[in-house]
């Protein structure tokens, strides 16, 4: 009787023991199937889809604004699902897609709030354009809110709102909404975007560390500071961020390039205007090259000229890049 009372002891062991591991081995199957970044999309090509099904014009701004609906929507609906505010595993433990969605989130916020503050408003004393009243604030949810209210629902508040204000932008007879396709209103977002892009390339450059000089106010004669800086500052990102920094980079350069394409539609008649295709053109071609493969199991944090690389300070590389190519359209579009 004892002898079968431990068989069925032992038995029950290697059963639950079995089911421990073969529930982990699935939970990190599973766990490498949600760390997949969405593809780029054509935005021409989905936004007069987008028309055809709705029964639109494709009129000016039609396509920016289809396009912040199908990068948010993307971001929602995408394999897995919305990660950043999961609070359960497997999915808890990832944090390389959660990053990434945090840089689509805040070009998609910044891109939000430059179509209610410029794109849809002829000056500065016009009315506000009421559905972008609501997607801006909307858009700019806490993301990490997982209960009372989920940051998807205020996400999907904020869509409801842009589809309505692109409905009445794709019935022009209607005249309620509108773009306006100006060369201020282009630099403004520009403006946004070159302090994005050298505030990510900053953060990548930071994986070696380094000691900087402090140039925080140069350029004064009589400068001030609320506090006073040391004359060098050291700088590194921690360890275990690397990796966060990498991934919300290519998330802000996702959604750069689709936004960016959007904008090259929509600003057509400025580009043109100012000669300024090819530059902007070479904008959206280096932040494309941010998006090759990382054929790497993991984010490889090699020091400078070492032997392994570094893939933060190739990222770096071409982040600066597209930075400097709209520090330079910028001025392009400031000549008369």
């Amino acid at each position: 009787m004892n002898m079968l009372n431990r068989l069925i002891g032992t038995g029950r062991r290697r059963i639950v023991t079995l089911s421990v591991l073969v529930l982990l081995v699935l939970g990190v199957i599973l766990m490498f199937w949600l760390d997949h970044e969405p593809e780029t999309f054509d935005v021409a090509a989905r936004a007069e889809a987008r028309a055809e099904r709705e029964g639109h014009e494709v009129a000016v701004g039609y396509v920016t604004t289809a396009t912040l609906i199908e990068v948010m929507e993307t971001l929602l609906n995408k394999r897995g699902g919305y990660l950043n505010n999961d609070v359960m595993p497997p999915w808890s433990l990832l944090d390389n897609i959660p990053s990434w969605e945090t840089g689509v989130i805040i070009q998609a916020r910044d891109l939000a709030r430059s179509m209610r503050n410029d794109f849809s408003r002829s000056q500065t004393q016009s009315g506000e354009d009421n559905d972008l009243a609501i997607a801006d604030p909307q858009f700019s949810f806490d993301y990490g809110s997982w209960i009372l209210p989920s940051t998807e629902g205020e996400y999907r508040k904020g869509i409801r709102a842009l589809e309505g204000y692109l409905g009445r932008l794709g019935n022009p007879s209607t005249g309620e909404a509108r773009f306006y396709d100006r060369a201020d209103n282009l630099r403004e977002y520009l403006s946004l975007v070159e302090k994005r892009l050298g505030s990510v390339g900053q953060q990548l450059s930071a994986s070696v560390g380094e000691r900087r000089l402090n140039t925080d106010l140069s350029g004064d004669p009589n400068p001030h500071a609320s506090r006073p800086g040391s004359g060098e500052v050291s700088v590194k990102t921690p360890w275990l961020e690397i990796d966060d920094v990498f991934y919300e980079a290519r998330g802000t350069t996702w959604a750069l390039i689709h936004f960016l394409q959007a904008l090259e539609v929509d600003f057509a008649s400025v580009l043109d205007n100012k000669n300024a295709r090819a530059s902007f053109a070479q904008i959206i071609r280096e932040l494309e090259a941010s998006q090759k493969p990382l054929w790497s199991p993991m984010v490889l944090n090699g020091n400078g000229f070492g032997m392994f690389a570094n893939h933060s300070l190739v990222m770096a590389n071409y982040v600066a890049r597209a930075n400097a190519a709209v520090i330079d359209l910028r001025r392009l579009l400031e000549q008369g």
